[in-house]
């Protein structure tokens, strides 16, 4: 049996990665979400696609973006992050290498790249600090006030924050996404409006059909992905002459499946 349960759809909040794409392809909350994140003014947004791909033939792999929005000055591209990855900062610089890659891609010379910002929104503290946002731009060591100027912004944010000072819209709407509750008091009108459309969506027979079909791919991936550990595991210890009972016990399967792997591998 799979260790791997899908949450159910009914009970899924704003830090689920489908429902935070499914409510943020909507301009009228991925406009405001944005210019409370990053605290700054946004005209409009020409462009919203939610799991936006980004094939490029350069390394063969491609990358999946939760949210890709652009105002036609600044490209955003904005992630829930629900599980600790200490590759975190890794990540943010390959999707920026990306998204500049796919701009170059359609004809832009990079004179012309867009200003960008990487966000994560981090349902746990990414980097130990205890700071509700932390922030990252390109800057000289020996020179700090001196900043490369390349237009490109890293931001995450911790949903358990306690540190930094933020607004307070900001601060009510990283505990509705901690919580999936509204916080008592609440004064920011974005994180009602939210709720409501978490609300509505997760009466929406079509999106539930998605998720789960999307889920159950995901679920069979990791499976596929643990059988064939498995099967390097056992042709590991096969090689090491470990007897063929050891073996099953080990790796939790069966002796036929054992000697099955053993014969696909003379």
């Amino acid at each position: 049996m799979s260790e791997y349960n899908i949450a159910r759809y009914e009970e899924l909040g704003l830090s689920n990665d489908f429902m935070f794409g499914k409510v943020m392809q909507k301009e009228r909350y991925c406009k405001p979400f944005l210019e409370q994140v990053l605290g700054i003014r946004i005209d409009h947004i020409e462009y919203v696609e939610r799991q936006k791909t980004i094939d490029e033939k350069i390394d063969g792999r491609s990358i999946r973006l939760d949210i890709y929005a652009d105002d036609g000055k600044t490209v955003y591209n904005c992630e829930m992050q629900t599980s600790p990855n200490r590759n975190l900062p890794r990540r943010s610089r390959y999707y920026q290498g990306q998204i500049d890659i796919n701009l170059i891609s359609k004809g832009v010379d990079y004179k012309e790249l867009k200003k960008s910002f990487i966000i994560f929104v981090c349902t746990y503290d990414p980097f130990g600090r205890g700071q509700y946002v932390y922030t990252f731009l390109n800057r000289c060591q020996e020179v700090l006030d001196l900043e490369l100027g390349d237009d490109t912004v890293k931001v995450f944010l911790n949903t358990k924050g306690t540190k930094g000072t933020i607004s307070r819209n900001l601060k009510e709407l990283l505990e509705y996404i901690e919580t999936s509750k509204i916080p008592v008091g609440c004064r920011n009108p974005l994180v009602t409006e939210l709720e409501g459309e978490v609300d509505a969506a997760r009466s929406n027979k079509e999106w539930r059909r998605e998720y789960m079909t999307l889920e159950m791919l995901k679920q069979d991936c990791r499976e596929e992905g643990r059988k064939e550990e498995r099967e390097e595991m056992v042709r590991g210890l096969l090689n090491e002459g470990v007897p063929v009972l050891v073996i099953a016990k080990a790796a939790k399967i069966t002796v036929e499946e054992v000697e099955a792997i053993k014969q696909n591998n003379l």
